[in-house]
């Protein structure tokens, strides 16, 4: 089981959509620069059981489009269970993680996916010289223009 910091109503993270921000302690990459060091102790924040994330999604499902899942793919099986939920109850899923990928079986469960570690000499999505990746699982269509600001 994992623990998750205080859900957050979030608008850029993924674009188009209305998001659930659950953020995942336990971050196990530790980008030198991160703006959340707080989340790699694991004993920070509460339990997301799958009671607690019906509980989420009843409380802000008609305000929502999409669950973000910051981390959490060191627990594969148990993140896997939970975006299931997500996409049963009829929402989109992302995750955002520092790691280059992630396995075939936690792509089943996504709509969209955020890849790579901080590297503050390149930024971030909205960098164009970014080495992080926002894909669009159906498509495999790398999107991060749309985080890219003229």
């Amino acid at each position: 089981m994992f623990n998750i910091l205080s859900p957050d109503i979030v608008f850029q993270e993924v674009p188009k959509e209305i998001s659930l921000a659950l953020t995942v302690t336990g971050c196990q990459i530790g980008c030198k620069g991160c703006h959340s060091p707080h989340i790699w102790n694991p004993q920070h924040g509460s339990p997301l059981t799958a009671m607690r994330l019906t509980e989420l999604l009843e409380q802000y499902g008609s305000l929502i489009t999409c669950v973000v899942f910051f981390g959490g793919e060191w627990q594969s099986q148990q993140l896997c269970s939970l975006l299931f939920q997500c996409q049963t109850a009829g929402f989109k899923t992302c995750l955002y993680t520092g790691e280059e990928d992630v396995s075939n079986t936690i792509k089943a469960h996504l709509d969209y996916l955020k890849t790579g570690p901080w590297r503050s000499e390149v930024g971030g999505l909205a960098s164009r010289n970014s080495n992080q990746r926002f894909i669009d699982i159906a498509t495999k269509k790398q999107l991060n223009y749309l985080f890219i600001k003229d």
